[in-house]
């Protein structure tokens, strides 16, 4: 019953932060929004007139310096005024996500220890490991390729017809490295303490799966390592119980301040894209579920039930990590080995993104035909194969995906100032990826749980039945 509550508390939290944000952005924020996009607009068409001036030492080029500084200083001060003005709300939603982040680098750190030392040897994680990365490489290349797919057959950017920005202008967004080198070494951590500390979800995975090795690998000593683990691992459990009761305010903090800072119009402005993308994420929910019930037969559609609050929670916050804790609970009354599950979900919350990948290739394409930029398929795939490899280890928090594409787009002379386009509309769409991205690691939990022959066939029957 608590927990068709929570969902239930959930939802009315989305709905009121639609209608409060709405009614805030009309009678609080409309004015400011109004000054930043002014002075927004006036200084792109200053930066315009200022690469076509050749001297810099000309008296209208100082003029529209100076022009420049004062309109940049406008819409600082105005975006701002508009954090002060939405702060309440957003302190609702940041209170939650510190709590939750406060939670999950432990909570990897212990249950995969735990789960590596029950698993015992390095074969049997290996074997575990293997069945783990081919479903994951499995799903990002379906990710990938839908998206791609799906944007070439409705091509939402094509009706834009964008000139292509001057070379000086860009989005303000840091690119994400795409070398293998820099991949490889952001794997490995320097330091445990620093992983726990930024949240490297990966790398924390790293340095847990060795302990967990060597822990099984010192016998009897090793059982105290393993029992104490379990007993933070469940204390740990226990703290996540009390901070999920805050879910609905934050939920209903983070829609408010979204609403109210970009406002209902933006919705109509971008809402053929916006609805062809979510047209493109339930094709992919259906593929996924599909993919699971071949394995888990008719028990897929009560996980899925099961984990509706960790959808939620994902949906309303933008973050697939918020729904950590929570989804790791539910595949374990679900009948997954918790061994199982303390090996794969961590995994999956650096390499089965599903949700991030489709929208990876669905918006780099976008922004290629909004700029009339002709892509052929040899371009596509290349592109799709470079995301494989840059968006493994992505952080599960928003606008890590943007980064990931902004460090790909400028390799195929896409203009990285397009990622503009993609700003304001980014929270809605974010939304809708991080709700798949929880689901796609659930599915990969529970079905390797099945070929692993660790699936309960029938587990806790009275919650299922609640």
């Amino acid at each position: 019953m608590q927990k068709s509550k929570l969902t239930l508390y959930i939802f009315i939290a989305l709905i009121l932060g639609v209608v409060a944000g709405y009614i805030y952005n009309v009678y609080v924020i409309s004015d400011i929004n109004t000054k930043i996009t002014t002075a927004d607009a006036n200084v792109k068409s200053i930066s315009t007139d200022l690469v076509k001036l050749k001297d810099s030492t000309t008296a209208a080029y100082q003029s529209l310096k100076a022009q420049k500084a004062v309109q940049t200083k406008i819409s600082n001060t105005n975006n701002t005024l508009r954090e002060d003005k939405l702060e309440g709300f957003s302190i609702l939603s940041d209170i939650f996500l510190r709590l939750i982040k406060m939670i999950v680098g432990p909570l990897v750190f212990t249950t995969l220890v735990v789960g590596v030392a029950k698993v015992g040897d390095i074969k049997s994680v290996g074997r575990i490991g293997g069945k783990t990365l081919l479903w994951f490489l499995s799903a990002t290349l379906v990710s990938l390729l839908l998206g791609m797919l799906l944007v070439n057959f409705f091509e939402p950017g094509t009706s834009m017809h964008l000139p292509l920005p001057d070379n000086h202008l860009d989005a303000g967004i840091n690119k994400a490295a795409v070398t293998f080198r820099d991949f490889i070494t952001h794997v490995f951590p320097r330091s445990f303490f620093e992983a726990m500390t930024n949240n490297e979800i990966l790398q924390i995975v790293v340095f847990s799966l060795f302990f967990g090795v060597a822990t099984a690998a010192i016998g009897e000593k090793g059982e105290i390592v393993i029992k104490a683990m379990d007993a933070i691992a469940q204390v740990i459990l226990k703290i996540t119980g009390y901070v999920m009761n805050l879910a609905p305010l934050a939920v209903f903090g983070a829609i408010t301040a979204v609403v109210a800072k970009q406002g209902l119009g933006i919705l109509s402005t971008y809402t053929i894209f916006i609805g062809e993308f979510y047209f493109a994420l339930i094709l992919l929910w259906l593929i996924i579920i599909l993919a699971g019930f071949f394995v888990l037969g008719g028990r897929v559609f009560t996980l899925v039930n099961s984990i509706k609050d960790a959808i939620m929670i994902a949906f309303g916050t933008s973050t697939s990590e918020a729904a950590y804790p929570r989804v790791l609970l539910e595949l374990e009354k679900f009948g997954c080995s918790s061994k199982i599950v303390s090996f794969v979900l961590p995994l999956g919350y650096s390499f089965n993104l599903d949700g991030s990948m489709m929208y990876m290739t669905f918006a780099s394409i976008f922004l290629a035909q909004a700029y009339n930029i002709h892509l052929t398929y040899m371009h596509e795939i290349s592109m799709l194969l470079i995301l494989m490899l840059t968006s493994k280890g992505v952080a599960g928090v928003p606008r890590a995906s943007l980064a990931v594409i902004a460090g790909t787009m400028t390799m195929f002379n896409i203009p990285e100032a397009g990622l503009a386009l993609l700003i304001g509309i980014d929270p809605l769409l974010d939304m809708g990826r991080s709700a798949t991205n929880v689901l796609g690691n659930t599915m990969a939990t529970a079905v390797v749980s099945k070929w692993e022959g660790e699936l309960v066939n029938e587990p806790f029957a009275e919650l299922v039945i609640e």
